[in-house]
């Protein structure tokens, strides 16, 4: 059996930077979950996805997401990056500038806007994710400042340690410094005493200082239960924070960037924006463009 897929580089215009993402667009309809795990493992990729036919017909595609260590309910690079694929195969038709197409994820339909130049070839990809959820506040910033190896003067005093989500959880930490966040070291032994089988098991770290001009925030993101020690790229991460900055009052709503990868020599840039009416959000997108790296074929024993 043989299964080929496509390389890109996620939320980057550049080559090598980014997160990177493989696409399988034609897996046999009867490929098993556990197959597609071990390819996921073999490829070591952050993530990579299995597009399929919808099972609802009003619905363009069903996308299946898998790290390294288990299949995720919903991804954001993984989103984008497939999106960006199909346009860049011409497998979407004719985008016409922008084209809206529906994918079916394990949370279940997520809406992704294509943007294509003249001559098809995507620009932007936008995705809405489901309205944030505000879970669990960690009162303990001592343990999470040691979590981190960072002192306890590092993290910012007056916001929360929290949970927040639109289809996957994170603790959002947000520190005062470029400097703070450069010296993150996650420890383990206390994550896995800690965090470790909570809804806090993905650590992303944030702080409003930034290296790139015309960034909003730089951040980190650690997500050892996902088999990933550290992501260049999180999409799925990127509308709960901007959710998080809004409802704190570090940035107001709108359009933001955050930074990305810089300490893994990945830089990535994805692009948020947030909607809100009064004290209620209404509009979570997140958003950018990727680099077409090559193509690839697994020859596997038939299951």
């Amino acid at each position: 059996m043989e299964l080929h897929y496509h390389l890109l580089d996620v939320f980057t215009n550049q080559p090598f930077g980014g997160n990177q993402l493989a696409v399988f667009t034609s897996p046999p309809a009867d490929l098993t979950q556990a197959t597609m795990q071990r390819i996921a493992k073999e490829l070591n990729l952050a993530e990579i996805t299995f597009v399929f036919p919808p099972e609802d017909p009003e619905n363009d595609f069903r996308v299946r997401i898998f790290t390294p260590a288990t299949e995720m309910p919903m991804a954001g690079h993984p989103t984008v990056g497939t999106g960006y694929l199909l346009a860049h195969q011409n497998m979407l038709g004719d985008i016409n500038g922008e084209k809206i197409v529906t994918f079916e994820e394990g949370v279940g339909p997520i809406q992704v806007t294509v943007q294509a130049d003249s001559g098809n070839q995507p620009t932007n990809i936008l995705m809405r994710q489901p309205l944030p959820e505000f879970l669990d506040i960690h009162e303990d910033k001592q343990l999470i400042a040691d979590m981190l190896s960072l002192s306890i003067d590092d993290l910012h005093p007056d916001v929360p340690v929290q949970v927040v989500t639109t289809g996957v959880p994170f603790l959002y930490v947000v520190v005062n410094s470029l400097e703070a966040i450069g010296n993150v070291n996650l420890r383990l032994d206390l994550w896995s005493e800690h965090l470790k089988g909570t809804n806090a098991e993905q650590v992303f770290v944030v702080t409003t200082e930034t290296q790139y001009d015309g960034s909003t925030v730089h951040s980190r993101m650690f997500a050892p239960a996902f088999g990933i020690p550290e992501d260049p790229a999180t999409g799925a991460a990127s509308g709960p924070l901007g959710a998080y900055l809004v409802k704190y009052g570090l940035v107001p709503a709108g359009d933001m960037v955050s930074e990305q990868g810089i300490e893994m020599g990945r830089p990535s840039f994805i692009n948020i924006h947030i909607g809100v009416d009064g004290d209620d959000f209404t509009d979570i997108v997140i958003g950018g463009t990727s680099v077409y790296m090559g193509y690839g074929t697994l020859v596997l024993a038939d299951e």
